[in-house]
């Protein structure tokens, strides 16, 4: 993981202070959320919460506000911290910190549980810096996503080792049978593979495309279309098949990836990162 250096970090508040995150299933995975170890805690009494969105200003988060919960706020003055946690993958305990901040309203869960609200929290000072990476780095490849769907970076040995693929030989599943493939190329938007069979059989075909990833281990599945063939010259039997991403379905940690080649290779040629210009 590249060190994010006090400018960049200073970038990313500026940028995205006001951006909202809605931490979904996907986001949560991304990022690495220990779930189990998030809660509020007021006046040394804690109460577990679920994160619903966050921005580097203020969060909402669902918490069950029955009990001694309002008492403690109002004794507080709508004081709170938010404990994060994330898992390290790399490492045996997870990071955790707080935020602090003050509780700006409530709003009713859900009629079938009274109990629950959704809380918003204002946070009463800048976040720490490693809540701006983790949701700049997030939303960055996001942009990046987007701006940059189309650029497509070659698999050579040196690009390889920096997306941290494992290896470029993998499988591509095309209308559900698996197939050994050795990938050529990879973009946002899709990929290009060289695999055998019939070229004319397997367009317009669903595609699942297998990923093994290092740095950390991870493996990533990401599905598509086969969209068009190149012929392969002197061979009949394999073909450069080009895979088009199911955009909605794409990995945020595919996306984390792409992102970080992209801005290691500005860095070397000395240009600016598309998020930020």
């Amino acid at each position: 993981m590249a060190v994010t250096t006090s400018q960049q970090i200073a970038e990313y508040f500026q940028q995205f202070q006001n951006v909202e995150v809605t931490f979904n299933s996907e986001v949560t995975r991304a990022i690495d959320l220990n779930t189990t170890q998030v809660f509020l805690k007021c006046l040394g009494r804690q109460w577990p919460c679920i994160v619903y969105s966050s921005s580097l200003a203020e969060a909402k988060v669902i918490v069950n506000t029955g009990g001694e919960f309002n008492e403690t706020v109002r004794k507080a003055n709508n004081l709170v911290s938010l404990r994060y946690s994330f898992l390290q993958r790399d490492k045996s305990g997870p990071l955790a910190f707080f935020v602090a901040a003050r509780i700006g309203g409530f709003a009713p869960y859900g009629t079938q549980r009274p109990d629950l609200s959704f809380v918003t929290l204002t946070y009463t000072q800048r976040p720490p810096d490693d809540l701006i990476v983790i949701l700049g780095q997030l939303l960055e490849a996001n942009i990046n996503s987007t701006r940059r769907r189309e650029e497509r970076i070659t698999m050579t040995a040196d690009n390889a080792a920096r997306v941290g693929l494992r290896a470029k030989e993998t499988i591509v599943e095309i209308a559900g049978v698996p197939r050994h493939c050795i990938i050529r190329d990879i973009s946002f938007s899709g990929a290009k593979v060289i695999v055998l069979g019939i070229a004319k059989l397997l367009v317009d075909k669903p595609a699942l495309l297998h990923l093994e990833l290092e740095d950390p281990s991870e493996k990533l599945r990401i599905p598509g279309t086969v969209i068009r063939f190149e012929a392969v010259e002197g061979r009949s039997d394999i073909a450069a098949f080009a895979i088009r991403f199911d955009d909605q379905r794409v990995p945020m940690r595919y996306k984390l990836r792409i992102t970080g080649y992209l801005k290691s290779t500005r860095k070397k040629s000395g240009g600016c990162d598309a998020a930020t210009g």
